[in-house]
């Protein structure tokens, strides 16, 4: 995400009281947009129209959008509802896209709001050599989205399974064998049944913990080789199985600023990757291109954001 910028308010804040029938929300910084390409976008007010606020040598991307629905209290609500989230996010991005289809465009965050145009001029004004700076840097790249997911996995048994009065323990079941139950250790030299289930608890972690290692050890190999090909790479902060989804560990989340006409390159990339030895324990997802939302404060460094 941007740094704030001054005077604007950014989510979850939201506008203060005002008794202001409307806002300015802006979307983006352009340079040189043609105004066509914002018509008949619906933004985020239904009925106003997507237009361009010039300031300086530069254009942002704004909208009128009613005060009472973005109001701090409104906001926070709206925001905390999974489903509003989403769409209000996915209306920002139609209009940033559409910009940037057509000009060197850097996309602001969600909900950056000003109470007016005369403040949100002024305000962009103070910030208009920085945005020059960072749209020479991302003009003409685009972002593309890497994540790695450690592989789905059985994990050892930490005790003994019943399944009725004649059925024997299983042989084998993970990747850390066991030997049937007459022939292992305990029963050959007598060691006690505890003793055995911690020994294969023991074990159980281990194989976890190597399982773990792998899967980092490939994710750090897939950032490296993808650096090679990126202008820049951003690692991001990993998302929990809350987002991901339940036994999908995620073991790298990043984005990667790629020159246009380079696409292939990284792809291909990914795919060698995927049926290299060594990465039969991660699955690898690609998402992309996007605007380079990642890299406009400074995005060759890495990030936990």
């Amino acid at each position: 995400m941007t740094r704030p910028l001054p005077g604007a308010v950014v989510t979850p804040g939201g506008l203060p009281a005002t008794t202001t029938a409307t806002a300015t929300y802006v979307f983006a910084v352009c340079h040189g947009c043609d105004p066509a390409v914002l018509t008949g976008l619906a933004g985020q007010a239904a009925g106003a129209p997507v237009r361009l606020l010039r300031f300086g040598s530069l254009e942002a991307v704004v909208q009128d959008v009613p005060a009472e629905m973005f109001s701090e209290e409104a906001l926070r609500e709206r925001l905390a509802d999974r489903a509003e989230l989403e769409h209000c996010a996915r209306a920002h991005h139609a209009v940033v896209a559409a910009a940037a289809g057509r000009a060197p465009t850097l996309p602001l965050p969600l909900a950056t709001l000003y109470l007016s145009d005369e403040r949100a001029r002024a305000a962009l004004r103070e910030d208009e050599n920085r945005f020059r700076s960072v749209m020479g840097r991302i003009a003409g790249r685009v972002e593309w989205g890497v994540k790695v997911y450690a592989a789905p996995g059985r994990p050892p048994p930490t005790r003994p399974e019943r399944t009725g009065p004649t059925t024997t323990a299983p042989t084998t079941t993970t990747l850390t064998a066991t030997a049937p139950p007459e022939t292992t250790s305990a029963a050959r030299t007598g060691t006690r049944p505890g003793h055995a289930y911690l020994d294969r608890a023991r074990g159980a972690r281990r194989a976890r913990e190597e399982r773990q290692e792998a899967g980092l050890n490939a994710a750090a190999s897939v950032d490296r080789a993808l650096r090679d090909i990126a202008v820049a790479g951003r690692r991001l902060r990993s998302h929990d199985t809350g987002v991901t989804g339940a036994g999908r560990v995620q073991l790298l989340n990043a984005a990667y600023l790629v020159d246009e006409g380079r696409e292939a390159d990284l792809i291909g990339a990914v795919e060698l990757l995927r049926t290299s030895p060594g990465y039969e324990r991660v699955e690898l997802e690609v998402t992309g291109p996007w605007v380079p939302y990642s890299f406009v404060d400074g995005g060759d460094l890495d990030a936990d954001q």
